[in-house]
């Protein structure tokens, strides 16, 4: 008998173990289909971006951003999308421009634009959501910064902003200063095409492009992971019921006011965040909710703490705050007007690729841009872009040289 029970015991054992190798692996393939779906998409946001970056220098951008009225808060967001940055680049980015001289508000346009109304992020929530995402992602992005300027010019004192541009210029490291503070435009003269053609524009495009990714991998990665280990191991009828799935009216009101605090609660910004809004939006969250939880990549706890840092405690809680408040309302006007539109996708089509390899498009696409990647990061490479690395995550001082041209 004991012999029995020691048999059944280690039976018990093996066969947990067993179950938890299995839901690791189920956690690891959604991730690793997720990564497949969206690797092109990637590499094209990133290289559309380091090609505007190249020929844009940063000092034109200062000049441009020394007030809040409509025209320049228009010019802030498109310079903002071209950027197209991770979240801590981002933050450390608005700030040097709002050291430089620009008007803290633009600064924050920006700063919401780079993050959330950017190629790769469009064309990922395409892939892995619907359209219908990505539309309402840039006419949510809008709403929200012009509900942050209409915020900032009600209730930003003048007493708070002169503390918070005081510490700002205190120059306290937060994270990606270095590859905040480095310029990596083309320095030669001439039009757009001749600069980007050239030689020195080949080499500017491959250190955008590389140091982009090098800010975002990071955190692509754990969104990944964790919307695996979510979609694997946490049941639909948890979140059916957190969001209150079977009460359509009350859901699209809780959805926004709860999505912002879910995505403070992971941890993860930019579009590594996106995988975990599939899982969300096939577990019941409303349309609004999901548009509100991937506009809060900007209040993620790090980067509460890098504001705090910045701009004082007490402009941090005001950030907070109107951040918030504007990712909630823009998700209540996107939920709104995309209802009434008709443009709400069906939430019983909602599905986590789970897939992985095959011989389709994606696979095709895949083997194009991985392509063009592996020639951008020799590139990289070839021209001095090792030193830039070891640059990107210290002080300002620190990452503020010049990119190290090659000579093409």
């Amino acid at each position: 008998m004991v012999t029995n029970g020691a048999s059944i015991a280690v039976w018990s054992a093996d066969g947990a173990a067993s179950d938890a190798g299995h839901a690791i692996v189920h956690a690891l393939s959604i991730a690793g289909s997720m990564t497949w779906e969206i690797t092109w998409a990637l590499v094209l946001g990133f290289g559309l971006s380091a090609v505007v970056q190249a020929v844009v220098r940063k000092s034109t951008v200062v000049t441009l951003l020394g007030d809040d009225r409509p025209r320049t808060l228009a010019l802030a967001s498109a310079f903002g999308i071209a950027s197209s940055s991770c979240s801590y680049a981002a933050v450390a980015l608005a700030r040097s421009l709002f050291v430089k001289g620009a008007d803290f508000t633009a600064a924050m346009a920006f700063e919401v634009a780079s993050t959330n109304l950017v190629v790769e992020l469009g064309v990922i929530l395409a892939l892995l959501m619907g359209w219908q995402f990505t539309l309402a992602e840039f006419a949510g992005g809008a709403v929200m910064i012009v509900l942050l300027a209409v915020g900032f010019r009600l209730l930003l004192r003048p007493a708070l902003l002169r503390a918070a541009r005081a510490q700002a210029e205190r120059g306290v490291a937060g994270a990606m200063e270095g590859h905040a503070a480095m310029d990596m435009s083309v320095r030669r003269e001439g039009s757009f095409a001749r600069r980007l053609l050239s030689g020195e524009g080949f080499t500017s495009v491959s250190h955008v492009f590389v140091m982009e990714w090098a800010a975002i991998l990071r955190d692509m990665l754990l969104g990944l992971l964790i919307a695996g280990a979510v979609a694997a191991w946490v049941p639909d009828a948890f979140w059916r019921t957190f969001f209150f799935s079977g009460h359509p009216v009350v859901a699209k009101v809780w959805g926004p006011l709860v999505g912002p605090a879910v995505a403070i609660a992971s941890f993860v910004c930019s579009v590594g965040n996106v995988p975990l809004a599939v899982v969300l939006w096939k577990g019941g969250i409303s349309f609004g909710g999901v548009v509100a939880f991937i506009f809060a990549d900007l209040l993620i706890v790090p980067i509460l703490s890098i504001y705090r840092r910045y701009y004082g405690a007490r402009t941090a809680v005001f950030l907070l705050g109107t951040f918030y408040a504007a990712a909630v309302l823009a998700g209540y006007v996107v939920e709104g007007v995309f209802g009434v539109l008709g443009l709400v996708p069906d939430q019983a089509d909602a599905r986590v690729p789970a897939q992985g390899v095959s011989w389709d498009y994606t696979t095709w696409l895949n083997i194009v841009f991985l392509a063009v990647a592996v020639a951008l990061l020799t590139r990289f490479w070839r021209s001095g872009g090792a030193g830039m690395l070891r640059m990107m995550g210290g002080g300002p001082s620190s990452g503020s040289g010049d990119s190290p041209q090659g000579s093409g």
